[in-house]
């Protein structure tokens, strides 16, 4: 026998939606961060960019920003925002001149000491375990990719 999925009484009831549950669960979190990164003389969109040039350095803008899943304009204002404060370095690719490199500065390599502390606070804060944080980024990974096919 094949059973049919159940439908909500109220299909629109609010706390129903998955959109505002994530709405609701990005500004929360972002705003846990705030605090964390103050410090460091980050935001939290900055400390994504930096994150991904912790990961690889040099980058090229078009990398990151594919990376980041941004478009190069919204990108393009954090990047002079971190060259001015010191962090990474932004000059044309050696190997492609159209291309635009990012670089990190010693400062920005070497805030990433200070960076490894960040996901242990968040935890905390959260007052979640690594584990079940992990279990939500799958969760949200499946949503992203359903989403954008």
């Amino acid at each position: 026998m094949i059973s049919t999925p159940s439908i909500p009484e109220n299909p629109l009831e609010l706390e129903r939606q998955v959109c505002f549950a994530l709405a609701v669960a990005s500004r929360t979190v972002i705003a846990v961060y705030r605090p964390i990164l103050e410090p460091l003389n980050l935001t939290h969109p900055q400390y994504l960019v930096m994150l991904a040039l912790w990961e690889r350095s040099p980058r090229t803008v078009k990398d990151l920003s594919n990376a980041l899943q941004l478009d190069p304009g919204t990108l393009s204002p954090l990047l002079k925002r971190l060259e001015a404060i010191g962090y990474v370095m932004r000059q044309r690719d050696k190997t492609d001149e159209r291309a635009l490199a990012l670089t990190l500065t010693e400062e920005g390599q070497a805030l990433r000491a200070e960076a490894l502390k960040i996901p242990f606070k968040v935890v905390e804060q959260l007052d979640m375990s690594f584990e079940e944080l992990a279990q939500l980024n799958e969760v949200l990974r499946k949503v992203i990719a359903k989403a954008t096919k």
